[in-house]
């Protein structure tokens, strides 16, 4: 039988941040799979800023959002129908064909998740993109090492948390900036940081960050996770050690501008302090999933990973979701439920 499905549609390229207007909320028809395809009914559907890059029409690590095509995020499904010998109605499935309640594909474009091991939306939080994207940023690009000092922004995002986790268990001691009282309390209760930053309430983030290090009994940071840039990233600078090492994972405090961004005043440092900075991508390291997957298992059955969500309810809530992660709204991954 042909099932109906809701979806998210980009109408429109966003200049600066993306209205309602620039969406479209899409009912379709998805008739019975064909040979070698999937029926897949989304349980799951997850949003991060980087998909504000793929709005623009710009060349990228990934291509741009198509118009008037639902567009593409991680997402957790059940399957309905199979007419691929590799699945089975039931089964637990991981795609990148989110922002819509039901599609069919092929076989190919579906990874199976084991439903006994975790719960379903924790495959699109720790032990899920997110999860790998910290996981190489700290554990690759950076070599964390017991015992480094850590400072990590955006540190109650997404990304964020797993990193302070993944620090936090591998025996460092874990700096945390965020916005606002709620999500340093998050910090501190939570994800058990060593020392917690709100952003929002320094006049002078440098300044925080030197008092927090002090306060915790380092001689300056070692590892400096970045998913904001501009001051965070200028702070983290000038509290680095010698032969600091810096995973740029993202910089969520350009994408939307239209002026110049903002650039640390003191990119020298770079130089004197011999800082290792490199930015990253995790598609590029793919070959680490398993070691992830593995691991975050163990930590979460051992009680050491909490799966930091803001959750959404249908797809009507996908937009919201999307426009709060840019206005400081969500804690941890920001999920929509769909089934």
């Amino acid at each position: 039988m042909t099932m109906q499905s809701r979806e998210i549609q980009l109408k429109r390229r966003p200049v600066g941040a993306p209205v309602a207007e620039d969406f479209a909320t899409v009912e379709q028809a998805v008739p019975p799979p064909g040979p070698g395809e999937v029926q897949v009914r989304n349980l799951w559907m997850a949003v991060d800023p980087a998909m504000r890059g793929r709005m623009s029409d710009a060349k990228s690590y990934v291509p741009p959002f198509a118009l008037d095509t639902a567009m593409e995020g991680p997402a957790i499904g059940e399957v309905i129908v199979s007419n691929d010998p590799a699945f089975a109605p039931g089964d637990l499935v991981f795609s990148r064909l989110g922002w819509r309640q039901a599609f069919n594909a092929p076989g190919t474009a579906l990874q199976h998740r084991d439903r006994q091991a975790l719960p379903p939306q924790a495959y699109l939080c720790f032990a899920g993109m997110t999860g790998l994207t910290a996981y190489a940023g700290l554990i690759r690009i950076a070599e964390l090492q017991p015992g480094d000092t850590v400072f990590v922004s955006a540190a109650s995002g997404a990304v964020g948390s797993i990193a302070c986790q993944i620090a936090r268990n591998m025996g460092c001691k874990v700096i945390g900036s965020a916005g606002g009282p709620d999500k340093t309390a998050f910090l501190h209760d939570v994800l058990k940081v060593d020392a917690a930053i709100d952003y929002k309430a320094e006049p002078n983030l440098t300044k925080a960050l030197a008092r927090e290090v002090k306060a915790i009994g380092a001689s300056g940071i070692d590892v400096y996770f970045d998913n904001v840039g501009g001051d965070h990233l200028q702070a983290a600078l000038s509290l680095a050690n010698d032969f600091a090492r810096f995973a740029i994972c993202g910089m969520i405090s350009q994408y939307n501008v239209t002026d110049a961004p903002t650039v640390p005043r003191n990119l020298t440092m770079l130089m004197t302090k011999r800082i290792r900075m490199q930015g990253y991508i995790a598609l590029d390291h793919m070959d680490l999933e398993a070691e992830m997957l593995e691991r975050m298992t163990a930590w979460n059955q051992a009680g050491q990973m909490a799966s930091a969500e803001t959750v959404y309810d249908g797809i009507d809530k996908a937009l919201d979701a999307f426009w709060g992660l840019f206005s400081g709204a969500n804690i941890g991954r920001t999920m929509v439920r769909l089934g």
